[in-house]
């Protein structure tokens, strides 16, 4: 049971529970699900129904996926869900594909290639482009159900594979990353990210190379379970059918031949969430949408980052059509850095940028943005890991982008009447500030000290200029280098 609340763009989990009552585990040999997971899984439906009528939550989503639509006591099952007042849907193998693909385009705006979605049951493989499913298959490959196939030996258990894999020659034919969705995926991405010493934690949107990918799965086979619970981010359920999952990796690569893997978090919960957006709100910024959702009730809202923004836009060097996105989410994250207590704000900037589950903000990204959460509370220290995360010059461009920041609320609180009474202007040698005549007592200490930081940090001579002009946000031709 995940409770969500929040925006439908970038919602925010407030509950998360589960139960492994593993449904399907005997359905290789029995066709049923056992009673004891049944009873299980109906005590844990029970505990949550009671939960959500507690809650008053009336918009709830009950569906079910592969074990009880191959089970020959699904319907039964299924039954005594509603029972407790549920209203269970079942899905179709297709429709369980599609929601988890819907998630991965989510997640990932612009997303085209393969969702590969490994539940306990089944592995839903789906093509996606342009924001939408095309071909979609469900197939017996669940965690569930691989041990069984494993028991034949390796040779044989890779030709049940390919036979399987074989109904899905249309996934070779889109080129592109392929979307691991579901824990077991995730897992895999821990033990990835241990190996490659990452330095975050968080596997969402991380990546794996093919070549990298086979490698670790060739060691993951014979892994032993109870090492891999070692491992921060593997549970011991998941370490249980890890070795299982890496064995289906190896042909699935050879299938589908992706240019890379993308782990995902969001999933069918998400799809299923994300496919009853209308088309504005599927177009929406899912970065902006989360930081706006996480830092407006903490005062920081987005009216006050774009204004903080356009102030400083003569400070933006890099890509504008990827770059700007970033600078007006650390604006806003900035914000409400600085409403932090003052000892606890490193710690915060480095949480919030690279520890925080942002959607569709990439390692470089959360790299950029902890830059500028340091540069706006005056640190031009950075932790060295952002090194393996982005380049210099991009770590450069962050932290002057939160200098900016930090100039803008410290010359007059960041007030809407100090900012549009002023202007920051960076010419060839000199870095200008421009103040209307009735603001000039604010061109004194210690504004001034932030503004000659900023200018001896882009290398320029500092200059303030007190008069009467036209600040309409675009720079000025008359102002000569002197």
């Amino acid at each position: 049971m995940v409770i969500y609340e929040g925006t439908g763009r970038a919602p925010e989990v407030v509950w998360n529970e589960k139960v492994a009552a593993r449904l399907g585990r005997d359905l290789s040999e029995t066709g049923r699900i056992p009673q004891e997971a049944s009873d299980e899984a109906l005590a844990a439906l029970a505990r949550y129904a009671l939960i959500i009528a507690d809650l008053g939550i009336d918009d709830v989503q009950t569906v079910a996926t592969a074990a009880a639509r191959d089970a020959e006591n699904g319907e039964e099952f299924l039954s005594a869900v509603a029972d407790l007042g549920l209203k269970p849907r079942l899905l179709s193998g297709e429709e369980e594909a599609t929601a988890s693909a819907m998630g991965a385009l989510g997640a990932f705006p612009g997303a085209q290639g393969v969702v590969a979605d490994l539940g306990g049951g089944s592995l839903e493989l789906v093509s996606i482009a342009d924001n939408a499913c095309r071909e979609a298959s469900s197939l017996r490959l669940g965690t569930l159900r691989l041990p069984a196939l494993r028991t034949k030996g390796s040779e044989a258990f890779e030709a049940a594979v390919l036979e399987q894999l074989a109904s899905v020659g249309w996934a070779a034919a889109h080129p592109g990353p392929m979307y691991m969705i579901g824990g077991t995926w995730r897992a895999l991405a821990a033990y990835a990210m241990r190996y490659f010493e990452y330095p975050l934690t968080d596997p969402h949107g991380f990546t794996l190379l093919p070549d990298d990918a086979r490698r670790l799965a060739k060691e993951l086979v014979a892994a032993k379970p109870e090492k891999l619970m070692e491992i921060s981010g593997i549970s011991p359920m998941r370490a249980d059918y890890l070795p299982d999952a890496a064995a289906l990796l190896r042909p699935l690569l050879d299938a589908v031949e992706p240019d890379e893997l993308i782990f995902s978090s969001w999933g069918i919960r998400e799809g299923l969430l994300y496919s009853r957006l209308e088309p504005v709100q599927m177009k929406a910024d899912p970065l902006l949408a989360g930081v706006t959702a996480y830092a407006a009730p903490r005062d920081a809202s987005i009216t006050e980052a774009t204004l903080l923004a356009a102030w400083t836009v003569d400070l933006a060097d890099g890509d504008g059509t990827v770059n700007e996105r970033l600078r007006l989410a650390a604006a806003q994250l900035s914000g409400a850095l600085q409403r932090v207590e003052p000892n606890l704000r490193d710690s915060h900037a480095i949480e919030w940028s690279l520890g925080k589950r942002w959607i569709d903000l990439d390692a470089r990204g959360r790299a950029m943005m902890c830059a500028a959460l340091f540069g706006s509370i005056g640190r031009t220290e950075l932790p060295d890991k952002l090194r393996v995360l982005a380049s210099d010059d991009d770590l450069r461009e962050g932290m002057t982008w939160g200098l900016g920041f930090r100039l803008a609320r410290r010359l007059g609180g960041g007030s809407k009447v100090s900012l549009t009474t002023s202007a920051l202007r960076r010419k060839k040698k000199t870095l200008v500030l421009r103040l209307d005549e009735s603001r000039a007592p604010l061109a004194n200490y210690p504004a001034t000290l932030d503004f000659e930081i900023l200018a001896e940090w882009l290398d320029l001579k500092p200059k303030i200029k007190i008069g009467s002009f036209e600040f309409s946000g675009l720079g000025d031709d008359e102002e000569e280098e002197e």
